[in-house]
């Protein structure tokens, strides 16, 4: 790595040092990582003082903004009375607060509350409870879950065993169990050559009949509610929701809602099953909980789920996190809770949902598809035909670059360009993101 600036230093002593997330770093031999200073708003600052519109809201966790004074005030006031204590045979009034509060808020059915510490855990805690419970029911061979081939829902190996995108899984394979993947929607490609705005969800045909002819050994059907992220932001309608409740209530199959990515105002509203009066099984909570500040995950289910584990001392849930429901965490995400419910906060969005859509209206002579779902837009770029791109040509990581020469952190998703900005963005700041992104891309698509 070739020093260049003054602050060489650091930047080698990471280089050396520190493996980044999902990053190749030979990478960093041309372009080293931006070296964040401080954060403000809906920017973040490197140690020169060059701002970056924070376009992905941090990995789709920042709800209010970075450095906000009242979730800075309410973890100060947490801090002050207690950091962290176990939470086995104890308990703390954050926690407490915290379980009423989304239990409140979630649909009715859901009224228990398993806290741990990020979405892959919220996944695993959902899979294991499901399994367990059919255990305790007598159901021995309910063993398998049903997944989406776009379906993302974590890295560890449990969540990975149902995870349907062969970067993640596929070095693992070997090791991973094996569950039952099903062809999921894709409305930009719709193989009935439908409309996501008008259809019936007639993909949803490859489910019913992996449901139908397997019921006697699924314990659930897991799913990214609306929106598959790391699948590119595919999003689908919810009448497929509604088909999924239809057909699993009858056959006895749980249903896990994986809402890390996608809830707390993400779609629009709070929850997308809330929203639609759909009623899982399982709600898998993380990301936004504490708009970013620390980590914290939920598991919600219903008292049926938790009867069967009350009563006999084996019959208990064997799961458990150091850090499981911290009370720094919870005392954030109350506030992150109280911030989202006040003031129609979720309602004040509806005109940043319209500016997006109409900001995305640019892209219309670019070819592939940009698509929405509440603050939620990406735009998937290909050639003719709706053809990928060569991977070698790496299209989304060479915009990616042109972002941040123009102070704008976008992190594509192979050769699609999201935005998930923290909701607090407004108006104004949606059009500078989204026009910048539009220069970023055309640059790269005319130099091919």
């Amino acid at each position: 790595m070739v020093a260049e600036n003054k602050f060489d230093a650091d930047i080698a002593r990471d280089f050396h040092h520190v493996w980044h997330p999902c990053t190749q770093h030979k990478d960093y031999e041309t372009a080293s990582p931006i070296l964040v200073e401080r954060a403000e708003g809906i920017y973040f600052y490197d140690r020169q003082g060059k701002s970056y519109l924070d376009a992905i809201a941090s990995w789709w966790v920042n709800l209010f903004g970075h450095n906000h004074p009242r979730l800075n005030a309410a973890l100060t006031r947490q801090l002050e009375n207690m950091a962290h204590v176990m939470f086995a045979g104890v308990t703390h009034q954050p926690a407490i607060d915290l379980a009423d509060s989304l239990t409140a808020l979630s649909p009715p059915e859901l009224e228990k509350v398993f806290f741990s510490d990020n979405g892959s855990t919220a996944v695993e805690v959902a899979l294991k409870m499901s399994l367990q419970y059919w255990q305790e029911k007598g159901e021995t061979r309910k063993t398998r879950f049903v997944y989406l081939n776009g379906g993302y829902h974590g890295e560890t190996l449990g969540a990975l065993s149902v995870c349907g995108l062969e970067i993640f899984r596929g070095k693992f394979e070997q090791v991973l169990a094996r569950h039952l993947p099903v062809e999921g929607p894709d409305c930009f490609r719709c193989p009935y050559g439908l409309r996501r705005e008008s259809c019936d969800a007639e993909c949803f045909e490859p489910m019913e009949k992996t449901l139908r002819e397997n019921h006697d050994t699924i314990a659930g059907v897991i799913v990214e509610p609306l929106v598959q992220g790391a699948a590119g932001m595919t999003m689908y309608p919810p009448v497929y929701l509604k088909k999924l409740q239809a057909a699993c209530e009858p056959l006895a199959i749980h249903i896990i809602f994986d809402e890390v990515a996608v809830a707390f105002g993400r779609t629009g509203s709070l929850f997308v099953c809330a929203a639609h009066g759909l009623r899982p099984t399982f709600l898998c909570l993380s990301k936004g909980i504490t708009s970013g500040y620390l980590p914290l995950s939920a598991t919600l289910t219903t008292d049926e789920i938790y009867s069967a584990f009350y009563g006999a001392p084996r019959k208990l849930f064997i799961h458990s996190h150091s850090y499981s429901a911290n009370p720094l965490a919870c005392a954030v995400a109350n506030e992150t809770l109280r911030m989202l419910t006040e003031n129609n906060f979720l309602e004040s969005l509806q005109p940043k949902i319209a500016a997006l859509r109409e900001c995305g209206k640019q892209f219309d002579g670019i070819a592939g598809e940009f698509r929405q779902t509440g603050m939620i837009a990406a735009l998937e770029l290909v050639e003719k035909k709706r053809e990928r791109f060569p991977s070698e040509k790496r299209i989304g990581y060479q915009i990616f670059l042109e972002g941040l020469k123009r102070g704008l952190f976008l992190r594509p998703l192979g050769d699609v360009v999201y935005f998930m900005p923290p909701l607090v963005i407004t108006e104004e700041e949606i059009a500078v993101m989204m026009n910048t992104a539009h220069d970023c891309i055309n640059t790269v698509l005319q130099r091919g």
